[in-house]
């Protein structure tokens, strides 16, 4: 394929496809320019933050692994067509994908980013990632939980770049997110060169059939309501689990100023107490994951009074055997690890909140 360039109409030139010598030229080339990978074809302000080339996992390294603003992880893979491992490339890429859900341990994965973002623009992870989508404090706690939550369950994403891709591979790519969970796309990226200047042209294959199932198939909830919490809930617990869940909620609801309810795919409450704080103070999942986001709260507590409060309720959580959010890491406690503790936790919130 050819493309023509001219100048004002005129002294037109027929500029023909150059080729990638080597994929470490393509590999570097989407870590300096992330939006070269057409991500908002999926979604329209959807982009991709490359945080490290050579992600290291216990199958080998990641040629580049990628994050958005929604927390979702991305193992993008690169190859040359006249590289003859071109038709084991998607393998690879579940391969390390499969390795990342199995062998990571969050704190690690965090602190491994943390290391190449510093290193590449010497500032954390957590500071850049907010520069870079244009988000808040609390929508980067927001992308740091659901990035937990995705290494944890294996939910993460894959991309294929290459120079050209065969119809063999378009086609598996298709078939693969028709008859899978999986979410994985192919990016053939085509290079141009003239004088100075270097042209891309990306080409995004696979994501037509997940919009096609989505449209089809999912149901997206845009602002849950209270009995769709409970009910939710209800179909994902044991009746003891439930019956906790339930007794923190109806807490929550009575006392709080705003339930803050999630919206999207996940319901969950966040609840918040306004004669103490503008933030909330606990994030409860229908799951019955059950975070405490104290440190979030005390930097909008209301007094030094609310303050020492909100700090005294960190060692009190802590005193039952919870987990308590600090930093850049947000720990959730499990139902089974809270369920037989929902009175002392409500008891130790009201002292609190009084």
């Amino acid at each position: 394929m050819s493309i023509i360039i001219s100048q004002d109409g005129k002294n037109a030139q027929r500029i023909d496809k150059s080729l990638f010598e080597k994929e470490g030229y393509l590999q570097n080339y989407i870590h300096e320019n992330p939006e070269s990978i057409p991500v908002y074809e999926i979604e329209e302000d959807k982009k991709l933050f490359v945080v490290a080339r050579e992600f290291s996992t216990e199958s080998g390294p990641i040629d580049a692994l990628a994050i958005d603003k929604d927390g979702d992880i991305y193992v993008v893979e690169t190859k040359l067509y006249k590289n003859p491992d071109k038709r084991t490339v998607v393998a690879q890429a579940l391969d390390y994908g499969a390795s990342m859900w199995r062998h990571s341990d969050y704190a690690e994965f965090i602190a491994k980013i943390n290391s190449e973002v510093n290193k590449k623009f010497k500032v954390s992870f957590e500071e850049k990632a907010k520069e870079f989508f244009s988000i808040d404090d609390e929508q980067i706690i927001a992308m740091l939980e659901a990035m937990k939550n995705n290494l944890q369950q294996g939910n993460i994403k894959f991309v294929i770049l290459m120079d050209s891709i065969e119809d063999r591979l378009k086609d598996l790519i298709v078939y693969i997110n028709q008859n899978s969970q999986f979410d994985i796309y192919a990016v053939q990226m085509e290079y141009y060169k003239y004088e100075q200047y270097e042209i891309m042209i990306p080409k995004l294959f696979g994501v037509e059939v997940k919009k096609s199932m989505a449209s089809a198939g999912s149901r997206v909830i845009n602002d849950w309501t209270p009995e769709e919490f409970l009910l939710d809930a209800k179909g994902k617990l044991t009746i003891e689990q439930y019956e906790a869940v339930e007794k923190l909620f109806n807490f929550s609801k009575q006392f709080a100023s705003d339930l803050a309810l999630g919206r999207g795919q996940k319901a969950n409450i966040n609840p918040i107490f306004s004669q103490i704080s503008d933030r909330k103070i606990y994030g409860l999942d229908s799951n019955g994951k059950l975070g405490f986001h104290i440190d979030w709260s005390i930097s909008g507590a209301k007094s030094e009074d609310a303050k020492a409060r909100l700090k005294l309720l960190s060692d009190k959580i802590k005193s039952l055997g919870l987990s308590v959010s600090e930093g850049e890491f947000r720990d959730k406690n499990d139902i089974s690890q809270w369920v037989d503790r929902v009175d002392e936790i409500i008891t130790i919130l009201s002292e609190t909140i009084k």
